[in-house]
Order: C-alpha cells, then sequence, then structure tokens
C-alpha cells in the first residue's frame, strides 16, 4: 500500500529590501513552512486546506523535489525525497497551474515526448494515449497548438501530461485555479478516478467546496504550520467547513498567528 509520509519539513527564503519593505519587515529571511508533518495513503485524498501564503504550494513543491527542504524530509513508499529525488519523481505526478506547456506544441506532440521522457513502451502509451484523450474529450483538439486552445484545455492536457506514467502518487497544487465550471468538474472527478485506483492523492487548495467534495481528510495550514489534521466531518464538526475554517482561523489569531 502507497504511503506518504512527511516529517517536519522546514523551508525559508532569504527577502531582498524591496520584500523586506513590502511585509513591513526587517528580517532577512521569512519561514514558509515551519515544520509540517502527516501521513496521506493510497486509496484517500488528503487535503492541504489553506489561505494564500499559507505555505501550501511550498510545501507541495518540495514533496515534488523541486526544492530541497531546509530540514525533514518526506518518504514515498519509504523513499526519500531529499536522499533520492530522482527516484521520487518516478512515482509521482505534480501539477500546478503554473505548469507551461510549449506552445508551439499540439497535445499530441506533447504526449509523445513525455511518453519517450518516462520510457514508456510504445503499446502502453498509445493505449494510455486512448484512454486518457478519451477520458478528457482531449481528441477533438489533439492536433491543435497549445496556443489556441481554452485555459480549461490546457489544463486538461496538462492532466494528461502529469499522468502519463500512472505513479502511484498525485500531487495537484491549486488543481481547478482559472477553470471554469465545467472544466473543473473534470478535474474533480479525475481526482476521484485517481482515488477509486487506489492512488495516494494530495491536494492543496482554498476551496471549501473542492475538499468538502474529494478529500478523505485535510490538514488546515496557517503561517506555515499545521493547526489541525482530521478527517473532513471531524474538522467540520457538523457546520459547513468554511464556517469550521474560520472558527480555526480565529483560535490561531487568538494564540498569537499573523492575521
Amino acid at each position: 500500500m502507497s504511503l506518504l509520509q512527511v516529517d517536519n519539513l522546514v523551508k525559508t527564503f532569504a527577502l531582498s529590501e524591496k520584500q523586506r519593505k513590502a511585509l513591513d519587515s526587517t528580517e532577512k529571511r521569512k519561514t514558509a513552512v515551519a515544520g509540517i508533518s502527516f501521513e496521506a495513503k493510497a486509496g484517500e485524498v488528503f487535503g492541504l486546506l489553506g489561505p494564500n501564503g499559507a505555505g501550501k504550494t511550498t510545501t507541495m513543491r518540495m514533496l515534488a523535489s523541486l526544492i530541497r527542504p531546509d530540514s525533514g524530509d518526506a518518504l514515498f513508499d519509504g523513499v526519500s525525497v531529499v536522499k533520492e529525488p530522482e527516484k521520487v519523481r518516478s512515482s509521482l505526478a505534480f501539477l500546478t497551474s503554473d505548469l507551461k506547456l510549449d506552445v508551439k506544441s499540439t497535445a499530441n506532440l506533447m504526449y509523445d515526448f513525455f511518453a519517450k521522457l518516462y520510457h514508456i513502451p510504445p503499446e502502453t502509451a498509445e493505449q494510455r494515449r486512448k484512454d486518457l484523450f478519451a477520458r478528457f474529450g482531449i481528441g477533438a483538439f489533439a492536433d491543435t497548438k497549445i496556443s489556441k486552445l481554452s485555459q480549461g484545455q490546457r489544463q486538461k492536457v496538462s492532466l494528461v501530461i502529469s499522468v502519463i506514467h500512472d505513479p502511484a502518487f498525485i500531487i495537484f497544487d491549486e488543481p481547478t485555479n482559472g477553470l471554469d465550471i465545467l472544466a473543473a468538474r473534470d478535474v474533480r472527478d479525475f481526482i476521484l478516478q485517481m482515488k477509486e485506483e487506489g492512488k495516494c492523492v494530495l491536494i492543496s487548495t482554498h476551496l471549501f467546496d473542492l475538499v468538502e467534495r474529494v478529500c478523505d481528510r485535510a490538514a488546515i495550514i496557517m503561517d506555515g504550520r499545521i493547526i489541525v489534521n482530521d478527517t473532513i466531518q471531524a474538522l467540520s464538526g457538523g457546520r459547513s467547513l468554511e464556517d469550521a475554517f474560520y472558527d480555526y482561523y480565529v483560535q490561531h489569531l487568538q494564540k498569537g498567528g499573523e492575521a
């Protein structure tokens, strides 16, 4: 059973003089993530829920081995993202709204490129192309230049490319940002499909509705720290998740957290 174990991840960034002025701070470094720990396992969707600037994206980028933590580690089925990042990358998909596609290319050409990059056997690659393109209706624009596709169509291409190698771990950072309601529904359904296939799915978002619809468990993150981690039912406590989140936020401020 696939298991992600996150152990006390910490990440700080140097602040320029301009950034210090904008933050009205004299500190030369900012702590983006301050010791985050949690577990996520196969067949479930785990959510990181928090406001902008809470540390969600930095956490996701560390897990995807795009940036190295100052301290702490994350183990993907026992494989360390710090010690063996290349091996970790082969077992995970990472999708972010910041993912840039080659606008002069097409969905078919991008698919071929990444299939070769992951050394996927041709027959396997073609079957997965057929399945994934059908799942997202990409066939209708498979040979259209990326530059001419809508944001939703580009997101669908990005989704397909991110899971082309059939990874055990799926990491989505703000997966529905900028999408219309139909494209967002497709992404949501895809997340649930990955769960049904036994993947370990991790998403970060600030959208309460998405968490309520797809997540089994979630952690609320503020100021780079997890303030609560539980099932969605336990987090909500009979209220809407939005109301519960606001209560946690107020409690956080009362304990000295940043607004």
